[in-house]
């Protein structure tokens, strides 16, 4: 019995996130962004698969906090979460089979508002209420 959250193994998150990375290199907006921040390209890969496996295999091999890394940067803005998700969609159906594809997808759109939303909040003005979109 498979304690993962859909029907993936290790080997496709190593080639969602090479292939993934790959194309955020060459995006217009996003590359920039993480070519300030990341000098390791693969040891930042590697991270981010511990992180997909912890999320979808339930593997325990991930300590990072990714809210916290994203509000460090600095230069992470809320706008930035939809080309990254529309450009991880992307790999996801080039990758792997339709179901599996959605069901990432669909966590991964999950994370990805919450991140925004931490991220579109903490840079608000403290004059109004948090926004929860």
């Amino acid at each position: 019995m498979s304690l993962s959250r859909f029907d993936i193994t290790a080997e496709e998150i190593d080639q969602v996130v090479a292939v993934f990375y790959s194309a955020v290199r060459r995006h217009e907006v996003l590359g920039p962004v993480f070519a300030r921040h990341v000098d390791d390209w693969p040891a930042h890969e590697e991270k981010i698969c511990r992180f997909w496996r912890n999320a979808i295999l339930y593997e325990r091999n991930y300590d990072g906090n990714p809210m916290r890394t994203h509000l460090a940067a600095g230069d992470v803005k809320a706008d930035h979460f939809a080309p990254w998700l529309m450009l991880f969609d992307e790999t996801l159906r080039r990758v792997l089979q339709p179901e599996t594809a959605r069901a990432w997808s669909a966590l991964a759109h999950r994370i990805g508002a919450g991140l925004r939303m931490g991220v579109e909040d903490i840079r608000a003005p403290r004059s109004g209420p948090p926004i929860l979109r």
